[in-house]
């Protein structure tokens, strides 16, 4: 059941979930291009870059589902391999938003739990982790091949089990409404950052805090809070 969440209940923060793309990795134009190339490969009707777009964060099968709703589920697998085919390929990658490495740094020394909750794979992750040296940052983290993706509250969920955390002790960080739906599905306060794929407006319509920047902007927010509590 959803609650309705303040930032009063931001006081004592243990644990911050972070989104991947759109929110720690500028990825959004890699993930459209692979998923054109992808829909071309097999021959599938056009899409154009800012429906796939308006969808990334969710699990790959519901993008897929929502783009395609008329294909059968044949069709579907085939570009669900095409695509991770090509998107977990070696080539230029993303990269990482300004600030990120830093905030991160400044956020496990003042003693939070950092986890990753996204869309992408946990090959997808695995490549990011490793092509960015994030990894020694995050204590867990969940993908959407892991569990029910995004906007259900599962990988959350998990996460705060996993790290034994109460709801109101954990910050979600995300770029979407599908991050805002399944922090407050989890009962976990959470944040937006203009730096991805959904617009401030949308962001706050869904359950959002505050809409900062991006996640550098985020430890000075904290402090804030906890000086203004």
């Amino acid at each position: 059941m959803m609650q309705r969440i303040s930032r009063d209940d931001l006081e004592d923060i243990e644990l911050i979930v972070f989104d991947w793309d759109g929110t720690i990795m500028d990825s959004a134009a890699e993930i459209v291009g692979a998923m054109q190339q992808a829909i071309a490969d097999l021959g599938l009707p056009e899409r154009p870059p800012e429906a796939m777009r308006e969808l990334i964060g969710l699990g790959l099968d519901d993008v897929l589902a929502r783009l395609f709703p008329e294909l059968e589920t044949r069709h579907v697998r085939e570009l669900l391999m095409a695509y991770r085919a090509r998107y977990t390929a070696p080539g230029p990658g993303s990269t990482l938003f300004a600030g990120v490495h830093d905030t991160l740094t400044v956020l496990r020394e003042s003693g939070h739990t950092l986890a990753v909750a996204t869309g992408k794979s946990r090959r997808g992750l695995d490549r990011g982790l490793a092509e960015t040296g994030l990894g020694r940052f995050f204590r867990i983290s969940r993908c959407a091949d892991e569990t029910v993706p995004k906007p259900a509250p599962d990988m959350l969920e998990d996460i705060l089990l996993r790290t034994a955390t109460e709801p109101g002790r954990a910050l979600m960080v995300g770029d979407t409404e599908y991050d805002m739906a399944m922090a407050a599905a989890a009962g976990v306060p959470a944040v937006g950052v203009a730096c991805g794929v959904h617009d401030p407006g949308r962001l706050h319509k869904a359950g959002a805090l505050a809409v900062l920047p991006d996640v550098a902007a985020l430890p000075c927010w904290l402090l804030e809070g906890r000086r203004s509590g």
